[in-house]
């Protein structure tokens, strides 16, 4: 039986509904992978705010966003256009470390990985951490806003598994 990990992203909801989308999928824990876990627009999902919400709801919070976050802190990771690279930030000691914890996690928890954006093909949590996860045989399933969810291998064109989407545009 393959692995399964699950993504979400928090966008605007109340924090309820977020909790509420989760306990829908039988989330247990949730791993934060933004990179700065705060937000002025929707302060209901600051780091603490966060987790004592999910802890309220009976699930449990860990913070990878050092590890696992999109937008890393070297110069070094970014093009001359400001854009992250995300295939120079797979490589590195630090994310395979971060993969290695969630990967463990999932082995005994149904986890889920959650950023800020809805939509999760314009979030690092697919263009980054999906792509790692398929490349290593993990099966991923997206929780949209909706409720709904999708798995990342019927995505359609641009799938974390085959070539990167860019963010960006046309590079």
């Amino acid at each position: 039986m393959a692995l399964v990990i699950w993504t979400v992203g928090h966008s605007t909801h109340p924090v309820d509904e977020l909790v509420a989308l989760l306990r829908a999928a039988r989330i247990e824990v949730l791993a934060d992978v933004r990179s700065q876990p705060y937000s002025r627009h929707n302060p209901q999902f600051r780091r603490e705010n966060l987790k004592a919400a999910l802890e309220e709801g009976g699930l449990r919070y860990v913070f990878l966003g050092a590890e696992l976050g999109g937008r890393p802190p070297e110069p070094e990771f970014y093009d001359a256009n400001g854009h992250a690279r995300y295939d120079l930030v797979m490589g590195t000691d630090r994310f395979r470390a971060g993969l290695a914890r969630l990967l463990t996690g999932a082995a005994s928890y149904r986890v889920a990985i959650m950023c800020s954006e809805e939509d999760p093909a314009r979030c690092h949590r697919r263009l980054l951490v999906t792509r790692a996860l398929v490349q290593r045989g993990v099966e991923v399933r997206h929780i949209r806003g909706n409720g709904q969810v999708v798995a990342e291998a019927e995505s359609g064109p641009g799938s974390a598994g085959t070539t990167q989407p860019m963010l960006f545009g046309d590079q």
